[in-house]
């Protein structure tokens, strides 16, 4: 293994470690909160409405995608279940966080008489960047890389010496997955960004939609490359299958909305009321 390796471990405070990816997750969530309460004032919402939503809707995110890697990884925890409550040994899965999240967000819009579509669309750039962020926390803990490959693949791909070092694990060099889908992610936060930005261009919930579209494309692919990922059934990868579910459904609705009678995404002015 290179010497030049990262240590997962940024610093020890009162002994107790204190890991990259912790500081990595924590950082992105705050940037994905703070640009999302910006663009709350630009459509007319308040910048609190993102930050309460927010304190509930973290911890149960969090809790969503601890569920969710348990419910489909379970033989370990029924073997030892006191592990379910380690969550420093890691395992939690991003759709988890993303379901867990959309369902108090649809209890959260309804009591507030918010519309979910805004808030939907001002949030999704964000997420996919915070997504892009948080892939980086992976990286440090040499974790969710691809299958085996040669130094010479990565050195073809023109990557900075750091990731290349760390592609090292375990006397072999991985594919860097982690970093697909963070260039993916932040390819999609440019495109969403981008597109939100023209006037009368897009429609109210197709900034979110696009992110599902975009998103879920991606990982379906990036995912058949990983050697971690938890399984439904056989090779049915659980992240490929409601990749694919979210591709596609996120398209119909795009298409049926589109021939509806929809208001444009407005930065001007925003409309509190509750529509799906």
């Amino acid at each position: 293994m290179s010497s030049e390796q990262v240590n997962r471990v940024a610093f020890d405070l009162f002994g107790l470690p204190i890991y990259w990816y912790a500081i990595i997750m924590v950082s992105s969530i705050a940037l994905a909160m703070y640009l999302s309460s910006r663009e709350a004032v630009r459509v007319g919402m308040k910048a609190d409405d993102v930050f309460d939503f927010m304190l509930i809707g973290l911890p149960l995110s969090f809790i969503g995608a601890r569920i969710y890697y348990i419910i489909f990884n379970l033989q370990p925890y029924l073997a030892d279940p006191i592990q379910v409550f380690n969550f420093r040994a890691g395992g939690i899965a991003i759709y988890g966080g993303l379901l867990a999240g959309g369902a108090w967000l649809l209890y959260y819009c309804y009591t507030h008489l918010i519309n979910i579509w805004t808030f939907l669309d001002i949030a999704a750039p964000n997420v996919i960047l915070a997504q892009a962020i948080g892939r980086w926390g992976n990286f440090m803990n040499h974790e969710a890389h691809g299958g085996p490959t040669s130094l010479a693949f990565l050195e073809k791909l023109h990557l900075p010496k750091f990731i290349i070092e760390n592609m090292y694990i375990d006397g072999k060099y991985w594919q860097p997955t982690f970093l697909y889908e963070s260039v993916w992610n932040v390819l999609g936060f440019i495109l969403l960004i981008s597109l939100r930005k023209k006037t009368n261009f897009l429609r109210q919930g197709e900034v979110f939609l696009l992110y599902i579209i975009w998103y879920s494309f991606g990982r379906f692919f990036i995912e058949g490359m990983r050697t971690d990922s938890l399984y439904l059934f056989g090779p049915i990868r659980v992240s490929q299958a409601l990749s694919l579910v979210l591709f596609i459904g996120a398209i119909v609705v795009f298409i049926v909305r589109r021939r509806q009678n929809i208001p444009f995404y407005d930065r001007s002015k925003g409309q509190n009321e509750w529509i799906i």
